[in-house]
């Protein structure tokens, strides 16, 4: 015979919503762990928070990590984690702002509309390139 839950509806529901929130904590340190917890074109690891994930490929992504606050399983997570790499919020928007320009834009659109991916390891030069800030942190 099931035991009756005393709690009220909003007890439990104060519960559940603490024990998502403190589960996407964890999963979100266990990620930027796995990806060496410093951004990857500049090293900069003074705050956590400050760093992000960039997916090197749009194509590839099957959701954002930090979307919307939706709890995945660590399974998951890795296996998306091996599509992104760590960047600071600095190196992150220098990158989205030269994706943007109207040069890289077209780049892009010529790579999305031929199908054909970037060659291995050219996201990371690119990526590098882009960020001009990236000597201030070693």
């Amino acid at each position: 015979m099931a035991r009756k839950d005393a709690r009220t509806y909003d007890e439990r529901r104060e519960y559940l919503i603490s024990a998502v929130r403190k589960r996407r904590q964890k999963i979100r340190q266990m990620a930027i762990a796995a990806k060496g917890a410093k951004c990857e074109i500049c090293g900069y690891d003074r705050c956590v928070e400050a760093l992000e994930f960039h997916h090197l490929s749009g194509l590839d992504k099957n959701f954002g990590l930090s979307e919307k606050g939706y709890a995945r399983s660590w399974k998951r997570v890795e296996k998306e984690l091996k599509k992104c790499v760590l960047l600071c919020a600095n190196c992150h928007r220098e990158i989205h702002a030269k994706v943007a320009a109207p040069d890289g834009n077209i780049r892009m659109k010529n790579r999305v509309n031929s199908g054909k991916p970037e060659p291995a390891g050219a996201e990371m030069v690119i990526l590098s390139q882009a960020c001009s800030h990236r000597a201030s942190f070693k």
